[in-house]
């Protein structure tokens, strides 16, 4: 599936004129041309399933760990930012850490951070988001033992409704060992 970009541009066009806008007026005229754009970008992780990110990005290395040994990889803070189903609100200041615990091969680093976007660059839940992340990591990684920690604002908290601006959700999902084990969740706290 291809993002159609010339539906987009002329939805925003009907868009500004139902808000009462003048879409031909100077500051307008290229907004329809620039939204639909933007989206294709922000939105380009709706084009791939959780298999073909994991995919995309499942570039492994053989573990350094001896047989019987166990270590997880963790990283954090990796910054992204997502668009909320319910209102199309940006979800913004997003860190996410990621870790798991290596089954004979590990993830290039930079790799954690790509599925980390990819993943986020859909209409989400940030809920949604961290199982998405998991499932992609327990694919792409061959570990069932992944853990996964979002921290957020939404701007339909923060800029309307309820207008609370500090407020911050964090979610966690935990899979494998990383359900039990408080030392693993520790991590990625």
């Amino acid at each position: 599936m291809s993002i159609d970009t010339e539906s987009i541009a002329f939805h925003i066009k009907e868009i500004l004129k139902a808000l009462g806008e003048d879409p031909n007026r100077e500051g307008l005229i290229e907004t329809p041309e620039r939204v639909a754009k933007m989206y294709k970008e922000v939105f380009e992780g709706i084009q791939y399933t959780n298999h073909e990110i994991a995919e995309m990005f499942g570039k492994t290395f053989s573990s350094p760990e001896k047989e019987g040994e166990s270590s997880a990889v963790t990283v954090r803070d990796i910054c992204v930012y997502s668009y909320c189903e319910h209102h199309m609100a940006l979800m913004y200041d997003m860190h996410v850490n990621v870790s798991y615990v290596p089954h004979g091969k590990v993830l290039g680093l930079s790799k954690i951070a790509r599925i980390c976007d990819m993943a986020a660059k859909r209409l989400q839940l940030q809920e949604r988001l961290g199982h998405d992340i998991a499932e992609i990591i327990m694919e792409a990684a061959g570990t069932p033992d992944v853990g996964v920690v979002i921290t957020a604002s939404h701007s339909c908290m923060t800029a309307r409704g309820i207008k609370n601006v500090p407020a911050v959700t964090t979610t966690t999902t935990f899979c494998g060992a990383f359900q039990n084990d408080i030392a693993l969740q520790n991590r990625v706290l």
